[in-house]
């Protein structure tokens, strides 16, 4: 059987560092310098040739981190790779999925497009924004959902007085899939927009009268929708809100917002890292289940095994 590399962009090296810590070898060699103009070079420092090749790196902004890995897939492609997947804990440009309004592009696709065109043969993420963006890609997607490492957390503390709940109409399955699990109530915050992270009103759907919520997202960027959540479930009479939040993008004045917010506590994953000290956030790793994910690809084993629930 081939051999395995696996190679980190600047943007995920902390997760690639742990995840080929629980894979049982070391990060592969590459170095990636910028010509005086900004412009990326990546050479690629062992060989390749024929290995199973996995790349690690995030697509959050500066859109450079999506040129890197493009780089790096190319780089490994010329370099006679066996078999290239792009390991994307976080897949930026998702939000961008569909034409909502005449003239604009469906980033996710473009994307998408660019991944494959580089020389990709595969790729793994965690929780893209939309399910179906699996079918924008004509080669395999993993996609690996963060209830794997949820679902244990949750399991091991009292949630009799938990309902859990979701911030808005288009998050209900993924909320829907802890009460199923657990047994437990489900809410609903239905938010209003006028313009992008920008929400002009929330309304609860359902009684949290005395409970203890949990409020469950696949990305948080400015925070907004989950601040204004929290206020909204407590105005109603919720005892206490957390939230669990897989990519923690936290962009303008998120770390603000939260920490004036009336959430009790962030959950978040480590698919983009903190860039400040939050007392309210706290950080599970998803590098033992990417670890998992990459040796069940290498040893052509499934990947659905993987999933907590996986038939709910």
């Amino acid at each position: 059987m081939s051999e395995v590399k696996i190679f980190a962009g600047e943007s995920s090296k902390y997760l690639g560092e742990k995840i080929v810590d629980y894979y049982g070898q070391d990060l592969g060699k590459m170095d990636l310098h910028r010509f005086s103009d900004g412009e990326i070079s990546v050479v690629i420092e062992e060989s390749v040739r024929g290995a199973y090749t996995f790349f690690v790196q995030s697509t959050t902004a500066p859109s450079d981190n999506l040129m890197e890995l493009l780089i790096c897939i190319d780089a490994a492609r010329r370099a006679s790779a066996g078999y290239i997947t792009a390991v994307i804990p976080y897949f930026g440009y998702a939000r961008q999925d569909r034409k909502h309004k005449p003239r604009v592009a469906i980033t996710a696709k473009l994307v998408a497009n660019l991944i494959e065109a580089a020389g990709a043969n595969r790729i793994m993420t965690m929780d893209f924004h939309a399910d179906q963006l699996q079918g924008f890609f004509d080669i395999p997607v993993d996609h690996l959902r963060s209830e794997a490492i949820y679902i244990p957390y949750l399991e091991k503390q009292d949630l009799s007085n938990t309902i859990f709940a979701s911030p808005d109409v288009g998050g209900v399955k993924r909320a829907r899939t802890y009460a199923k699990h657990f047994g437990r109530p489900l809410v609903i915050c239905d938010k209003y927009r006028k313009k992008a992270n920008e929400i002009a009103g929330m309304t609860v759907i359902g009684d949290v009268k005395g409970a203890d919520v949990i409020l469950v997202d696949d990305l948080a960027d400015t925070a907004g929708t989950l601040c204004r959540a929290a206020e909204a479930l407590v105005d109603k009479g919720a005892k206490s809100v957390r939230a669990m939040c897989t990519h923690p993008v936290l962009s303008g004045n998120a770390y603000d917002n939260i920490a004036k917010s009336k959430l009790k506590e962030l959950i978040v994953c480590d698919t983009i890292p903190l860039t400040q000290k939050a007392s309210k956030i706290k950080v599970l790793s998803t590098a033992k289940l990417f670890s998992r994910a990459i040796r069940n690809t290498h040893e052509h084993r499934s990947i659905t095994a993987l999933f907590v629930n996986e038939q709910e």
